[in-house]
């Protein structure tokens, strides 16, 4: 159980790092432009740029954070499960706040995978 934990848990931190690539690096690309439902006119805006760059920068701590528990700490169980939850959390607000429902199927589903096998680990 906990191989296939690890395993999903690093495809949520590979997730939050291309989200933290679209909003960081990639800011004003037609891939962020598509990600996040906005046109390409709006993410020339310099304050949009800086809002999503600031977001991306929380994006790839979520993803460090999962790493660092997963491969520097003994007991992974309890620290990855308030990761995932705070996940799960960041996605229904996500999608309540934008009336985008498929934003917490894109960014929540697999933190509900890894929190339900914990809990039932």
């Amino acid at each position: 159980m906990s191989l296939i934990i690890t395993i999903i848990s690093l495809v949520v931190a590979v997730e939050f790092l291309y989200i933290m690539y679209l909003e960081t690096f990639a800011t004003s690309s037609t891939n962020t432009a598509k990600t996040f439902n906005l046109s390409e006119d709006n993410l020339q805006d310099e304050k949009v740029q800086t809002l999503l760059k600031n977001q991306g920068i929380y994006n790839g701590l979520i993803a460090v954070g999962i790493i660092y528990v997963l491969f520097f700490t003994h007991d992974y169980h309890n620290s990855l499960l308030a990761i995932m939850i705070y996940i799960i959390l960041v996605a229904l607000y996500g999608s309540f706040s934008s009336g985008n429902m498929s934003i917490f199927f894109k960014q929540g589903t697999l933190a509900v995978i890894v929190a339900i096998l914990l809990l039932i680990s």
